[in-house]
């Protein structure tokens, strides 16, 4: 079970399912509400139990591509019912897509987390807080790969690098290209035996290129990009687990036009860390760096020393979580049933002042 990632702490939490004569599984694909999974000596397709089902209070309650499960298997071990779901070491998330405010889970059980961009229209250090923004928050380590080096003279090559590394608090940062190999050699060395791996990015950053690089074969379909925008299509349908020949583990998953953050409070201070120290410094321990007097982080804005790109995106990164919390924690909405009781009562107030006039 070592090649599926079987760890002692994943063997603890399976004890009491194995006694209970269940099997232990690994989801390798999720597709909608499909699945298959793999045991020791089989792979096959699996479907949850109606009491897993009914049971679960919401999609976080639903396996993810990278989970371990209890299943029971039949008809020679090539079907599965998936009973339960065992605890997750780490798990990525965010909202899902539009207006629902729902956890959607991306992988489970990551132990580093990939984040890709393209070196050619890709690029963007403000999206790339945002996806270090989900990484720190899934309790996984975070490394940022520049895929399409070859793209870029070495100069610029060098500034890339320079921007990304100034940005991702400390996360390594890999430029390699797929074409030439370069840098290649030292992700592999990131992917050991039983190790990990989930690759998150948008579409056409080159994902699935990578693992077929990776892999020495073409495993995955792969796709062009617009050479207007580099926007790219999307190849991967589906999130799905694929092992390397020295026992690595990579989870591919769809390339992502919309990232919205889920309970990432407490992130921002890893991924912003010289604002979490500068805010040491403000009057207010509850500083929220908008309007507050004697803020040390605005402060620093002013005085050139934090840069206000930077400022802005921890603003705009801030505000999203805080909007989040506050419609799915019941801390959340307390304080803004708070909030809205105190703007109620300053409209009275001014509407009784506007009465006396």
């Amino acid at each position: 079970m070592k090649s599926l990632g079987y760890t002692d702490d994943v063997a603890e939490h399976a004890r009491p399912f194995l006694e209970q004569g269940f099997s232990i599984a690994r989801v390798i694909e999720e597709n909608r509400e499909s699945y298959a999974v793999k045991t020791a000596t089989h792979e096959m397709p699996a479907e949850i139990s109606g009491k897993l089902r009914f049971t679960a209070e919401s999609r976080e309650n639903f396996p993810a591509v990278g989970d371990w499960v209890a299943v029971n298997t039949f008809d020679g071990e090539t079907q599965a019912i998936i009973h339960a779901v065992l605890p997750r070491t780490t798990l990525i998330a965010r909202k899902s897509a539009g207006q629902r405010t729902e956890l959607q889970p991306i992988a489970a059980n990551v132990d580093i987390i990939f984040i890709v961009q393209g070196l050619d229209h890709n690029f963007n250090p403000r999206r790339l807080e945002r996806y270090l923004v989900v990484a720190h928050e899934s309790g996984a380590t975070p490394v940022v790969l520049l895929s399409k080096a070859d793209l870029l003279s070495p100069q610029d090559l060098q500034t890339c690098k320079e921007e990304a590394a100034a940005v991702s608090a400390g996360a390594q940062v890999i430029a390699y290209s797929a074409e030439t190999e370069e840098g290649v050699a030292q992700i592999k060395q990131l992917i050991g035996n039983g190790v990990t791996v989930c690759l998150i990015g948008s579409s056409g950053v080159g994902k699935s290129t990578l693992i077929n690089t990776l892999a020495g074969e073409t495993l995955l379909e792969t796709g062009g990009v617009r050479e207007a925008d580099s926007r790219g299509r999307h190849t991967t349908a589906r999130r799905q687990i694929v092992f390397l020949p020295g026992g690595g583990i990579l989870i591919d998953t769809p390339g992502m036009r919309e990232l919205g953050l889920w309970h990432a409070e407490s992130s921002l201070d890893l991924t912003f860390p010289e604002i979490a120290e500068l805010a040491e410094g403000c009057k207010f321990s509850d500083c929220t760096h908008t309007h507050e007097p004697e803020c040390a982080v605005r402060a620093a804005v002013e005085n050139g020393t934090l840069d206000s790109n930077r400022y802005a995106s921890f603003a705009k990164l801030r505000k999203e979580a805080e909007w989040m919390n506050e419609r799915t924690t019941v801390a959340g909405m307390l304080e803004r049933k708070r909030k809205g009781k105190i703007l109620g009562r300053a409209i009275k107030q001014v509407m009784k002042m506007k009465q006396k006039r």
